[in-house]
């Protein structure tokens, strides 16, 4: 991957609906450049596919989180096949430091994330968590 692979990157990261002639005039490239290039880069799996950013405000997002997660022993693999089926985790990361996993969590109503806490809590080799409330969410 060379620099302009990146600033291709860079601006479909931005707007990934910018047409190929717009991202050619900015990159100062061919047309066709710019569309082999996304084709090459899609093929060889770096780009995996496209998605919609939403305004925070947008959609009533409900309750969001951060769960950090302690686990016993060696058993990292069992949490995360377990936290992987439940409906209100969003993503999971592993992490070094004091916790091992990180899970994103939604909800629809604060009774309805107590609940999915409390699930999350209970699967087995969970030793500890610590969660924190999403409150607002600024785009660095």
């Amino acid at each position: 991957m060379d620099t302009i692979d990146r600033e291709l990157i860079a601006l479909l990261r931005d707007n990934a609906r910018t047409p190929v002639l717009t991202l050619a005039k900015k990159l100062k490239v061919a047309r066709a450049t710019v569309h082999n290039r996304i084709t090459r880069l899609e093929e060889q799996g770096v780009i995996i596919g496209y998605t919609v950013r939403l305004r925070s405000d947008a959609l009533d997002q409900g309750v969001r989180a951060i769960t950090s997660i302690g686990i016993s022993g060696h058993h990292a693999a069992e949490v995360k096949h377990a936290l992987r089926g439940h409906p209100n985790v969003v993503a999971i990361h592993t992490t070094n430091g004091r916790w091992d996993l990180m899970a994103e969590l939604r909800a629809d109503t604060l009774e309805a994330f107590d609940r999915a806490l409390n699930a999350i809590r209970s699967i087995p080799h969970i030793e500890n968590t610590e969660t924190s409330i999403l409150l607002s969410t600024y785009k660095m």
